[in-house]
Formats: structure tokens, sequence, C-alpha cells
């Protein structure tokens, strides 16, 4: 692992947009991972502004989201498809028949998740998978488990991840109990991946997941089996490091 820790913001979110523009400058075929949540907030919206800039262009990439909530439309204000567009793919020139993102509102849960799966299978492997860490130490919506599923499935969300994203609904009853999710077995197929974390509720995840040991009771901690992770965190996310 490479791992970088920020005194200032802005070297954080420049550095996490400027390595995905050079992937695509590279490769303009890339195809990138794409993650919801706080951490990559300012990395899209700094995209946003390279694209404006005539910087890069998006027109021939394509993306796969990491996950969406079971039994929310993708119209709905808090689903993670009105999230990415709302960061994102609205402000850059990215065709969206090139985006895709697990309908958590499918009808047949299961067979939307063997559908995301050959979709990977046959398009990649990603270029480079984008990830953000919960508190509990998950990525995408794989919680800690003793056993971790390889594949794209779907998910009951944890009391603490529930708690954590009530910030984003008017009550804690609103908050979607389930999720669809990549694998850590699809994410790990990912050429890079780039691990973004953010504040010190953070810090205990990250210590545990880059110099714990490797557990699926701590499923980030999978990703120091990677022969290619670039982590980026602000000083109160490493805080704990050794």
């Amino acid at each position: 692992m490479n791992i970088f820790t920020f005194k200032q913001e802005e070297d954080f979110i420049q550095t996490g947009a400027s390595l995905i523009v050079s992937l695509i400058q590279g490769n303009p075929k890339a195809i990138l991972g794409l993650a919801t949540g706080s951490s990559p907030l300012g990395v899209y919206a700094r995209l946003a502004d390279m694209y404006t800039k005539g910087l890069v262009s998006f027109t021939e990439a394509s993306s796969y989201n990491l996950d969406e909530y079971v039994g929310l439309p993708g119209e709905h204000p808090q689903s993670y498809n009105s999230f990415m567009k709302q960061h994102l793919f609205n402000h850059i020139d990215i065709d969206s028949t090139r985006t895709h993102i697990p309908n958590g509102h499918a009808d047949d849960l299961q067979a939307e998740c063997q559908s995301y799966d050959l979709m990977l299978e046959q398009n990649g492997p990603v270029d480079l998978q984008l990830l953000g860490i919960g508190s509990n130490g998950h990525i995408g919506f794989n919680e800690p488990d003793d056993n971790l599923s390889g594949g794209t499935h779907v998910v009951d969300l944890l009391e603490e991840t529930i708690e954590a994203n009530a910030r984003f609904f008017t009550s804690l009853d609103e908050v979607p109990k389930q999720a669809i999710t990549m694998g850590v077995g699809s994410i790990m197929k990912a050429r890079q991946i780039v691990l973004l974390a953010r504040g010190t509720d953070k810090a205990e995840a990250v210590k545990a997941a880059l110099q714990g040991p490797i557990t699926t009771e701590c499923p980030a901690s999978l990703l120091q089996c990677h022969p290619n992770v670039i982590v980026l965190l602000d000083e109160e996310a490493g805080r704990l490091l050794s």
C-alpha cells in the first residue's frame, strides 16, 4: 500500500482527482469504479471543475458504482443514483448509458445481482476503484461478518451503518435496512484501488484496515492483499497510524 496523509483538504482533494484524470487522459476508455458517501464529494467536485476547464473528457469512459439502497427508486433524492447525478454525472460529459448503478428497486434482486456481476465480468476489470470506508471497516456495503460474499449481493445493513446514514434522511425509520453491494471479490479484481478516508470517526477503522490483522471482521483489511492500493487520508483519519 502507498499511504498518504494530508494536512490540507485541498491537497487531499486534488490528489484524488488527479489520479482519476491522469488515468482518463492516458486511457480515455477507462472503467471507473465509483463510491458514494462524504469522502469522495470533494474529489467529484474537482473532477467537474477540471472537466469545465477542458482538462479532461469522460465521453469514452464508463463507470460502475459499488452499491445502492434496496427499496429506493432511482429518482428518490437519497438514492445513490440521485447522489451520483447530483455530485458528478450531471456536471461532466460522461455518456449516461455508460454509467451503471445496481437497481435496488428491481423486482428480482437476485437476478439484478447476477446481471451486475455479468456486466463486470464482460466489461471489466475496473481500472480504478474508488472506495470509502465505514466506521466499522466496511467497504461498499460489505459489512463485518464471519464470511464475506465475493460477488454482488443483497446485504442486511448493521444498526451502526443505519444510524450513520440516518443523517441523510428525515428519520431513522426512513433509512433502508438493506442494500445491493458489489462483493469484496469484485472490488479486489480492480487494477488499482484508491481508498479515501476523512475525519476522526474513521481513525479506528483506518488503523484496523491498514495495520491490523486481515479479517472479515474488518472487510477493508482485505485490501492489504491487493497489489496496487493508494490510500489518501486527512490527518484526523490517519491519527492512529504508527
